[in-house]
């Protein structure tokens, strides 16, 4: 009878498509594919870094600083091509420290520039929800001549701070989901 009602319940699970998860640092020991690249790689200073917490979080924290022309952190994901095209919204679960942010999609992961919406963080912890059609294509902080996210597939997502002023920021992370 357990089994029975086990077997119920996970066909019902299954049967609800209204959410997907990219990634739920929960269900992970480990960060393979999430990686820090900072402006370090143009000469900056600036220094990111990830861990995961014993709540099983993932805690994005470091230094930005705009000396030697720096001024960004980000920390990034890349995975095979994920059909996104039934769902409308990505949810955030995190909890910041009350700065200025971006989440970032990259539709192919050879393309140079990415979707970018910004959000702010209230330093509680929240669920930050980002329609996928306000997601406006970007390369270096300059908007490109691209038609905003299509929503039809994604490969990479990425957290950036580049606020243009010297900061430590601290971003804890629980789950990225998209929604209809």
């Amino acid at each position: 009878m357990k089994t029975a009602i086990l077997m119920l319940i996970l066909i019902t699970l299954n049967q609800d498509k209204s959410s997907q998860v990219i990634y739920d640092f929960k269900d992970s020991k480990y960060l393979d594919n999430w990686h820090v690249i900072d402006d370090r790689v143009m000469g900056g200073l600036s220094r990111g870094n990830v861990k995961l917490t014993e709540t099983g979080n993932a805690i994005y924290f470091g230094d930005v600083t705009t000396e030697n022309n720096g001024g960004f952190s980000s920390l990034r994901y890349q995975f095979n091509s994920k059909d996104v095209s039934g769902f409308n919204k990505v949810a955030i679960k995190l909890k910041g420290d009350g700065t200025l942010y971006q989440f970032r999609i990259k539709s192919d992961k050879r393309e140079r520039f990415s979707y970018v919406s910004n959000f702010k963080t209230s330093g509680n912890r929240e669920t930050i929800i980002i329609p996928l059609n306000k997601f406006t294509p970007q390369f270096r902080g300059r908007k490109v001549n691209v038609q905003n996210f299509k929503g039809d597939k994604m490969e990479e997502i990425a957290f950036l701070i580049g606020n243009k002023i010297k900061e430590s920021f601290k971003l804890e992370i629980e789950s990225i989901m998209l929604l209809k």
